[in-house]
């Protein structure tokens, strides 16, 4: 069934609700925009329809540049450990084995975080 969706510039048509979902997801179709079945009068608010209201939208480019900066300070937290575990103080190899797990903790938040996320339409 094809769909139709009204935006403040125009009406697009679309093949199927699939395929509005995948427009929702590029944000090429607004929560605010109207959309409605081919075969209905009825137009309802995209964000009120229960299959675009669960799709979740492509994160922001603050969250993505929060992930790398969160990947380099790891990096940057890793590096100081490995320092450290050849030092000759036993006290200082004991910090870096710390911050060591400490590094490997935050990358398996990290990754569960990205596995987590849906892929973006490909």
């Amino acid at each position: 069934m094809r769909y139709v969706v009204r935006t403040p510039d125009g009406e697009l048509v679309y093949p199927s609700l699939l395929d509005v979902e995948q427009a929702y997801l590029q944000g090429l179709v607004d929560p605010e925009d109207e959309v409605r079945a081919e075969d209905s009068s009825k137009w309802r608010k995209a964000g009120s329809l229960p299959t675009l209201a669960q799709a979740r939208r492509a994160s922001s480019g603050a969250a993505q540049r929060g992930q790398a900066l969160m990947v380099l300070g790891v990096v940057l937290l890793g590096g100081l450990a490995l320092s450290l575990l050849f030092r000759d103080s036993w006290n200082l190899r004991l910090l870096g084995i710390v911050l060591a797990l400490m590094a490997s903790f935050i990358l398996t938040r990290v990754t569960f975080k990205a596995f987590k996320r849906p892929s973006s339409g490909a």
